[in-house]
């Protein structure tokens, strides 16, 4: 090779290491931090069914970052990866879309897929802009430092935004409780237990320091958000996700058995009083903070469209929903979701939707992980992909959070998900060997 060719080559590296950098740490930016911090929920337009969480620079922040991403995967070596698997996908959406256009709600459904569709693009591609994974435990644990700041700078300088106000007028009983820059305690919680997983992955890839910092930090900020699930689940998940790393045998139970039998304790004491019962008996709030009356208005609607569902975010904090007068019957009508992502997609996309999206974040994940090599099994990359994957499916069981276009906890899964493919395709390489032939994102 020329000098001449080898400094173009460089410099067109240089670039592209550059470019991604950006774009890691912008689109980590905008979904950990947002386009609108510090929500005011003391004002009537929360009560407002019509009034949407995005706005036009939010909307146009979005395109640019997903027309960013785009451009820069289709320039990648790695190309093929994006958005897949296709086949699985393309019936996913397809069907998402089917039930949305015969839904009460057509335009909801179609701009909700189309927005999954962009953030599961964007994901799909994340993992393929650091330059190493030394260089993305240096950004991801930058970028997590930095939320914390302005987490913490909230707290400081701003606690009527930051902490949750006795004046606010959805959920008073909050008062006290740390949210920080997000819009709500739980949202907090479950952002600070993903960001002690980063810790913990800065700790050993980049910076001890750093990732002791992002460690203490998160969890003092966990504990202060008063999110009860989330703080149990934290040393809970790191004990599952080394059992489920030592033992391959206890794999599938642990995913499929104990993801069914999560559901079963959780949406299953709102339908079968016994089991309410004998939760109520070990000492745990079978009503899990009054979700139970939503699950119960949630069955009896999903039983009456079973397969199509009532169109992708077509149901719940519709207009005809809120204002149907069943707030005599139950104050369910009126909840903001169905605190169960399970079961929300069952409800919006009918149980083919459901079987699809199984198929999809529990099946594929334990196929690839059962193909890696010993090496990358037990690499702590793959361990930080396998805590945010169990984290999420498990308190998914509680929370709302699949298909959330702006939802940080979604995308950190989406990206995990494609960390988990890319592990499972890792294969040992040279330096000097290009990304093409590695067939192995950088991360």
């Amino acid at each position: 090779m020329t000098s001449a060719a080898y400094a173009e080559t460089n410099a067109a590296e240089t670039l592209r290491l550059r470019v991604g950098t950006v774009l890691f740490m912008t689109t980590f930016l905008f979904f950990w931090i947002s386009i609108t911090p510090f929500v005011d929920l003391t004002g009537a337009a929360v009560l407002d069914p019509s009034a949407g969480n995005s706005n036009r620079l939010n909307q146009i922040v979005s395109l640019l970052l997903f027309t960013g991403m785009l451009g820069y995967g289709l320039c990648h070596p790695m190309r093929n990866i994006i958005l897949q698997p296709r086949p699985l996908l393309a019936v996913l959406f397809t069907w998402f879309l089917f039930v949305s256009v015969i839904s009460a709600h057509p335009m909801l459904g179609i701009k909700g897929t189309v927005l999954a569709i962009m953030v599961t693009v964007n994901a799909s591609i994340y993992l393929l802009l650091p330059a190493s994974e030394r260089h993305f435990a240096k950004m991801l644990g930058i970028g997590t430092l930095i939320m914390l700041g302005v987490a913490y700078y909230g707290i400081a300088f701003k606690p009527m935004l930051s902490i949750h106000q006795a004046s606010e007028l959805r959920e008073p009983m909050n008062a006290g409780l740390w949210r920080g820059h997000f819009p709500h305690k739980n949202s907090a919680a479950a952002a600070m237990v993903i960001a002690a997983f980063f810790g913990l992955f800065v700790m050993n890839s980049w910076s001890r320091l750093a990732g002791i910092a992002i460690v203490l930090l998160s969890f003092n900020f966990l504990i202060h958000t008063g999110g009860k699930t989330s703080t149990a689940m934290l040393p809970a998940i790191l004990l599952l996700a080394w059992i489920f790393e030592k033992i391959r045998l206890l794999r599938i139970p642990i995913v499929i058995g104990g993801v069914g039998l999560f559901n079963l304790f959780a949406v299953g004491s709102a339908v079968f009083m016994p089991l309410s019962e004998f939760i109520t008996e070990l000492g745990i709030d079978a009503t899990f903070t009054n979700r139970a009356d939503i699950w119960r208005f949630a069955f009896t609607a999903l039983a009456e469209q079973p397969i199509t569902g009532y169109g992708f975010k077509a149901f719940w904090q519709t207009e005809e929903l809120v204002h149907s007068g069943g707030a005599i019957e139950t104050w369910a009508v009126a909840a903001a979701n169905g605190h169960n992502s399970y079961l929300d997609i069952a409800l919006m996309t009918g149980f083919p939707g459901l079987l699809l999206t199984v198929l999809w974040i529990l099946i594929l994940p334990l196929r690839n992980i059962a193909r890696m090599a010993s090496a990358e099994q037990h690499s702590h990359l793959t361990r930080l992909f396998t805590r945010v994957w169990l984290y999420t499916i498990f308190n998914a069981g509680l929370e709302s959070l699949f298909y959330e276009g702006g939802n940080l906890l979604w995308f950190t899964f989406l990206f995990s998900l494609y960390g988990l493919h890319l592990q499972a395709r890792a294969v040992l390489a040279l330096p000097s060997q290009s990304a093409e032939k590695r067939g192995v994102a950088y991360a």
